[in-house]
């Protein structure tokens, strides 16, 4: 790509050598601080700054944390920009644009843009933001930004022409990129799709062709292979309840990855409350089958590969079954869930139980154990095979991801030209 001419220092870390003509000026020069609190005002659409830009936020959702009140947060319209500026190397994202009106917390600055193009300005903090590279203003343990400091920063800008036919660009250039990288997306969640429906048929019927068939009686089940039995979890499962042992590794029961190893200081994974005195949780050995009965509605249950402690709330049973690997994978499957789904009861759903006598109940399809084997290794070979492709896809998008950041940071700080004057 074409190169400017004539370049000069800017004097600031993070930007580098800038076209010779580009007019310095300070932040506070481009930046109205807009500071209106909601108050009393009711009916304003609560929004989050995401790294998909300014969204609107989902109460029905009930996921985070929400005040008494909205009285001190701020209003913000339509083209307000939202600045992050604390917490800068751990949020994901600083900076977002709003295209609606509505209100996001108060702890965020929210500014209106003058004497500079709002999105040339945006895509300029946007390529600071992704780098991480204002840490030279950063203050503190909470690395916040002040906004004094910021405001007497120097930012370098082109001519009002010149912004427009860049941000045109850019627009042009990042639209295609994101297309790139939402089919590739795309195909992540076919894949992951695939992965699932594959066990699913496996493990529900079987990977002999033509085999002889009957009825499982359940709708969603359909056909399950002749020779196969139909037990009940009741065959497999005892529950037992073993405590006092609070220096074992604590565990998560989880939807996504069964039983795993918990991260003790991870602030996404401890929402949960953990007690100072652990001695009143259960103790789960390698190759039980643990349960969140309050979740296994979600798939929230799975065989253990470590020996650790469950919350008091969970069920934690011993698992009479040859296969282990078969088993985990079979219940652990899309063909599953529904009955843990169907056996749960409650007034809510957030407040459905899983009784152990339902529990007991949930049916389970037993191949005889050679079959077992080559079910197992056949998933094994299959589910490769897909991760394989689904990495593929994973490091193109990395590679899209990488390559826009490096184009817009060029693009905006003058590195490459992209106009013909």
């Amino acid at each position: 790509m074409k190169q400017y001419k004539e370049y000069k220092d800017s004097g600031v870390k993070w930007i580098g050598t800038i076209p010779s003509y580009w007019k310095r000026m300070r932040y506070k020069d481009i930046f109205q601080i807009l500071d209106e609190k909601v108050g009393t005002i009711k009916d304003l659409t609560l929004l989050s700054l995401t790294k998909k830009g300014v969204i609107i936020r989902d109460l029905s959702e009930g996921k985070g944390k929400f005040p008494k009140d909205f009285e001190s947060y701020k209003i913000v319209h339509p083209n307000n920009l939202i600045l992050c500026l604390f917490d800068v190397d751990e949020t994901p994202r600083t900076v977002g644009v709003s295209n609606t009106e509505g209100m996001i917390t108060g702890a965020y600055d929210i500014f209106s843009v003058k004497n500079a193009l709002l999105d040339y300005v945006y895509y300029l903090y946007l390529s600071f933001d992704d780098k991480k590279c204002l840490k030279p203003l950063y203050k503190g343990l909470r690395k916040v930004i002040p906004l004094p400091v910021l405001l007497s920063s120097y930012i370098y800008l082109p001519l009002e022409q010149e912004q427009q036919a860049i941000v045109s660009y850019l627009d042009n250039k990042v639209s295609k990129i994101d297309k790139y990288i939402s089919t590739a997306e795309k195909k992540i969640v076919a894949l992951d799709e695939l992965k699932q429906v594959t066990i699913a048929d496996a493990v529900t019927h079987g990977i002999t062709p033509n085999a002889p068939m009957k009825d499982s009686e359940i709708p969603w089940i359909g056909m399950v292979p002749k020779h196969w039995k139909i037990k009940t979890l009741r065959a497999y499962i005892q529950i037992y309840s073993e405590k006092n042992h609070a220096e074992k590794q604590l565990l998560s029961v989880t939807r996504e990855q069964g039983v795993i190893l918990r991260d003790v200081d991870s602030k996404e994974e401890n929402h949960n409350f953990i007690p100072d005195d652990l001695s009143g949780y259960k103790l789960v050995r390698r190759g039980d089958f643990a349960i969140n009965k309050m979740k296994s509605w979600q798939g929230s249950y799975g065989v253990s590969n470590y020996e650790g402690i469950v919350s008091p709330a969970y069920y934690v049973c011993k698992l009479k079954f040859e296969n282990k690997d078969f088993f985990s994978k079979s219940i652990r499957c899309k063909a599953y869930v529904p009955f843990f789904n169907q056996y749960s009861k409650g007034i809510r759903v957030d407040q459905w139980d899983l009784s152990p006598i339902a529990l007991k109940n949930i049916s389970f399809f037993e191949p005889p154990i050679s079959e077992q084997n080559e079910i197992v290794a056949y998933i094994d070979r299959k589910v490769a095979q897909i991760d394989k492709m689904k990495a593929a896809e994973l490091a193109q998008i990395d590679k899209l991801k990488e390559y826009k950041q490096r184009l817009i940071s060029d693009v905006v700080t003058g590195k490459v030209k992209v106009t013909n004057e």
